[in-house]
């Protein structure tokens, strides 16, 4: 089995990346509850941030090292400027861990699940202090 995951870890690249990101994020967009606080940060003009995504998750998954910016000051700031919960970020999980089942095969799906989930609990416990368990 440990084949089989580093085999399709080994498959993972940018334009698969890429498509989760436009895919979920047009799930993002559409969500009632997730859809306002991102169009009151980015806007009309989704471009740019699908971009940066899809190089935050190239540094993430890949090790591409091309994503330059500061994860927890950006939420942090947009957690000052709009009512975002933890239920905002525990929905963005629900939504991410849909998009990842349904594109990637199991091990990919599991590894990117496992690292959203890291991230949000991080996020969750240095924004709100809480340490709400994020599931995969």
């Amino acid at each position: 089995m440990v084949g089989t995951e580093v085999s399709e870890l080994a498959d993972l690249d940018r334009a698969g990346l890429r498509r989760l990101v436009d895919a979920f994020y047009v799930d993002v967009r559409a969500d009632e509850l997730l859809g306002p606080v991102f169009a009151k940060a980015i806007g009309d003009d989704w471009e740019p941030h699908l971009s940066r995504m899809t190089e935050f998750w190239s540094t993430v998954m890949l090790g591409t090292k091309s994503f330059k910016g500061k994860v927890y000051q950006t939420h942090a700031a947009l957690a000052d400027g709009a009512p975002v919960t933890p239920e905002h970020f525990l929905r963005w999980i629900t939504l991410w861990t849909r998009h990842t089942q349904r594109l990637f095969p199991g091990a990919v799906a599991d590894q990117l699940q496992r690292m959203a989930a890291g991230m949000g609990r991080n996020l969750l416990a240095g924004l709100f202090q809480q340490s709400t368990q994020v599931a995969v």
